[in-house]
């Protein structure tokens, strides 16, 4: 614990000088968006080498959790250090990165996991080919093999974290086609990293541990995208496969599942509509649990998403819209219906994660208002309120890890109510933001047997950025 406690105010010390000294270093504070300080230029751009990274700090709190076993309120700073290293040597580039992610204080009743610690990880190193135009005039074609990230289409099945304090990771090849009228196409075949220690004493102690992947899970598949015109709209179409078995030391539900999915959207513009629709199904088979004898059951899940927006013209560019989300949710006979997110992100539709994180893509019926602004070059804002009901009676509703034994807690979860905001104190240098979330508990969350019995859940951050 004094260990613990000399961590935590050791990186306070470090967020406060992020945060009150950096801005006052001659150089820094009065640096504008074309002349920002880089590591990059202190270097003295060396041709064909890039260099950058962040230190981000974010201290975050919960009170009345909604997570059954957990304390009741628990609060973290949360630390996030990445360095990237990119060199280009024209048709071969090789990269690299590491990420150092920790938490101080949170302690053992709170939801710390590897999804915000992963103390010193390479979270890619990678060889890249460009073949130019091989493939055809107008045309590009790359190949990537190693260890890397991924953003495929809407971030919503397979993405690089950016609120989450780590960063999903795959090693394997991945290879990259760009038509000369904006198609694009990508296949891959990867195993998924998986971030260690992932035991309770090693993330609380933000201990170092080499991260390890195998062929006993494997994330493959294609994505295929291509403009259709009506203003810039764009169709999409993908195939994704994962598939997990058990070694001596790892015990898994053998998921086995298949995902394709199509989504047609147009990107926000002002003073027009956009729009984004979205829907996947998933078949396989997966056990009922990690006990090698446990039954297994073939898979049918689905999930669909629904928006329509319109950004006014001048002034904030305030942009409204209107979301709606329906993500199947397992019941106890019949096939498996609860829909797994795969490696998506949800932060941008459903709320802060982290100590947070009570909404996700299954179990869940939503709908959804969102209004967007920016005052000024520098500030943006946002607000987003949720109405939820679990899709299943039978199954936990979302991602709170609530369920009823017998199915009559009653179908409403609650409403979520967040806003947030993003403000550059120093241009591409030093950024703030600060959020927070209500959810206001409906009959399901108070009335399940498995529920807390704790009133409406608060959360709040604050956070800040040094880029470099």
């Amino acid at each position: 614990m004094t260990t613990m406690l000399r961590g935590a105010r050791g990186a306070r010390y470090a967020v406060l000088f992020h945060v009150l000294v950096l801005p006052l270093v001659p150089g820094v504070a009065q640096a504008g968006e074309d002349s920002a300080p880089s590591l990059q230029k202190a270097l003295g751009n060396p041709e064909g080498l890039t260099v950058e990274g962040h230190v981000r700090a974010r201290y975050e709190a919960i009170d009345n959790q909604f997570r059954p076993g957990r304390a009741r309120s628990s609060d973290a700073l949360l630390l996030r250090s990445d360095l990237q290293v990119t060199y280009d040597a024209g048709p071969v580039q090789v990269g690299g990165e590491i990420t150092d992610s920790r938490a101080y204080g949170g302690g053992e009743g709170s939801s710390l996991g590897t999804t915000e610690v992963n103390a010193l990880a390479v979270t890619q190193a990678y060889v890249a080919f460009d073949f130019g135009k091989a493939l055809g005039e107008g045309t590009s074609a790359h190949l990537q093999v190693g260890r890397f990230t991924m953003d495929m289409g809407s971030r919503r099945l397979v993405a690089r974290n950016r609120f989450r304090n780590t960063i999903n990771a795959f090693t394997g090849f991945r290879a990259d086609w760009t038509g000369k009228g904006g198609e694009a196409v990508s296949a891959f075949y990867t195993m998924p990293v998986r971030r260690l220690p992932s035991d309770r004493d090693g993330i609380l102690g933000n201990h170092v541990h080499a991260d390890s992947q195998g062929f006993d899970q494997t994330f493959w598949g294609a994505f295929a995208r291509t403009p259709i015109g009506l203003g810039g709209a764009a169709l999409e179409g993908y195939f994704y496969a994962l598939d997990e078995d058990d070694t001596p030391s790892r015990a898994t539900r053998n998921r086995h599942l298949r995902t394709a999915g199509a989504r047609l959207s147009r990107t926000s513009t002002p003073g027009r509509l956009d729009f984004d629709v979205e829907g996947a199904y998933q078949f396989g088979n997966i056990r009922n649990s990690t006990a090698p004898g446990a039954r297994k059951r073939d898979v049918s899940a689905y999930f669909a998403h629904a928006e329509v927006g319109y950004r006014f013209a001048g002034g904030w560019s305030p942009r409204v819209a209107l979301e709606l989300d329906l993500v199947s949710g397992d019941k106890r006979e019949g096939s498996y219906s609860r829909f797994d997110t795969l490696f998506g992100a949800r932060r941008f539709e459903f709320g802060p994660t982290s100590l947070y994180g009570a909404l996700g893509r299954a179990n869940i019926r939503s709908v959804g208002a969102l209004v967007q602004a920016s005052p000024g070059k520098r500030l943006t804002l946002a607000a987003m309120g949720r109405a939820n009901w679990a899709d299943s009676l039978e199954d936990s509703f979302s991602s709170t890890g609530v369920s009823d034994a017998e199915g009559n807690a009653g179908r409403f979860a609650g409403y979520q109510l967040e806003a947030r905001a993003g403000y550059w104190l120093v241009p591409r240098v030093l950024e703030v933001d600060i959020g927070g979330a209500v959810l206001f508990r409906g009959d399901f969350l108070r009335n399940a047997s498995g529920a807390n019995g704790w009133g409406d859940t608060l959360y709040g951050y604050t956070s800040a950025t040094v880029h470099f």
